[in-house]
C-alpha cells in the first residue's frame, strides 16, 4: 500500500452560506490557509465537516472541490462514510473514490454496532473491500454516533489485506498507541487525534497528526511533526503549550473554528449544522481573540 506524507492533516469545517448551503469559496480559502501553514495533506468529509449533516450529494460535492482545489499542493483523503445499510456505505465510499481522493476513510463504527462482534466488523469491512478493489483506504475511530475503538484482532486484519495506508487514532493514551504501532509493524500509518499525547505519540513512531487544533494553528503542529527529535528540548515546551491551547476544542466547536478562520483572514460565517452559532457568546468571542495573540507570539517563537 502507498504510504501517505508524514505531517498534519486538519480535520476539515465545513463553512456554510447564511442560506444553508456549502460555501465553496471559503472551502478554497480554508485549503490555501492549510497549504500556508505548511500542512501536507487535508481530512475532508469528516466528523469534523458535519458530514452527518450534510447529504450524500453534498459530501461528494464537498470532496471534489477540496481535490479540484488542492490541485495536488495536499494530499487529500476523505471519508462521508455515515451510512448504516452496507449498500450504501459501498456507494457513498464508491462516490467519493470517484472524486479523486488520494484515500477514501472508513469509520469504524459504520461497520458494527455496540453489540456486535469484531467479526461482524472485519466481514463488512472485508464486503467493502471486495466492492472497490482498486481504492486506497484509511479507517477512522471517529467518537460519533459512538466510538468502536480497534482492537488488535481488528488492526491486523487491516494490516493483512494490504488496502489501508493510514488509522486515524483517538483513543488519546500514548501507551495504546505505542501498542497499535506495534501491532501495524510499519505496515499502516498512524496519525494521532489528540494534542496531549501527540510528542509521545511520536516518539513512539506516529507519523502525524489530525486533530482539530490545526484549524486554528496548523503551523506549531507541523513544527512539532518535523523537529521533535532533533529540538527536544523545545518540543517539549511547544507540546505542553499546545496541549493547553488545545482545550479551545470544549469552546462550541465546530462555531469557534469559524469565528477563528474569519477573524484571521478566511471569511465565513459562523453557521454550523451541528451546533447554535448563537451559543458563541462574550466570552468565547474574548477566548478567540487570546487565543490569536498567542498564536501570534508562537509562530514567532518556533521561527528562532
Amino acid at each position: 500500500m502507498k504510504r501517505i506524507p508524514r505531517g498534519v492533516y486538519p480535520v476539515m469545517i465545513t463553512p456554510y452560506t447564511p442560506d444553508n448551503k456549502i460555501d465553496f469559496s471559503a472551502v478554497d480559502e480554508i485549503i490555501e490557509f492549510y497549504i500556508r501553514g505548511g500542512c501536507p495533506g487535508a481530512f475532508a468529509v469528516c466528523q469534523s465537516s458535519e458530514m452527518f449533516f450534510l447529504s450524500e450529494d453534498e459530501r461528494v460535492s464537498l470532496a471534489r472541490r477540496v481535490v479540484e482545489t488542492a490541485k495536488g499542493r495536499l494530499c487529500v483523503v476523505a471519508s462521508g462514510h455515515i451510512s448504516n445499510a452496507l449498500s450504501d456505505q459501498i456507494r457513498e465510499l464508491g462516490r467519493i473514490a470517484e472524486t479523486g481522493v488520494d484515500a477514501c476513510v472508513m469509520v469504524s463504527n459504520r461497520l458494527a454496532a455496540p453489540d456486535e462482534s469484531d467479526d461482524v466488523l472485519i466481514e463488512r469491512m472485508n464486503a467493502i473491500l471486495n466492492a472497490l478493489p482498486n481504492v486506497a483506504f484509511g479507517m477512522y475511530e471517529c467518537p460519533y454516533p459512538y466510538k468502536r475503538s480497534l482492537t488488535d484482532r481488528v488492526l491486523t486484519a487491516m494490516a493483512e489485506s494490504g488496502r489501508f495506508a493510514f488509522i486515524k487514532d483517538t483513543c488519546c493514551n500514548a501507551e495504546t498507541i505505542a501498542h497499535r504501532l506495534e501491532v501495524l509493524a510499519g505496515r499502516i500509518q498512524l496519525f494521532n487525534a489528540n494534542a496531549a499525547t501527540l510528542l509521545e505519540s511520536l516518539a513512539s513512531g506516529a507519523d502525524g497528526f489530525s486533530g482539530i487544533m490545526a484549524n486554528f494553528h496548523p503551523e506549531p503542529y507541523v513544527w512539532l511533526t518535523k523537529n521533535f527529535a532533533r529540538r527536544p528540548e523545545k518540543a517539549s515546551a511547544l507540546a505542553a503549550e499546545l496541549s493547553l491551547l488545545s482545550s479551545m476544542e470544549s469552546c462550541c466547536y465546530p462555531v469557534c473554528a469559524k469565528v477563528h478562520m474569519d477573524r484571521v483572514g478566511v471569511r465565513m460565517t459562523p453557521l454550523s449544522r451541528v451546533r447554535d452559532a448563537r451559543e458563541f457568546g462574550y466570552a468565547e468571542s474574548h477566548t478567540v481573540n487570546d487565543l490569536i495573540l498567542v498564536e501570534q507570539a508562537m509562530r514567532q517563537w518556533i521561527k528562532e
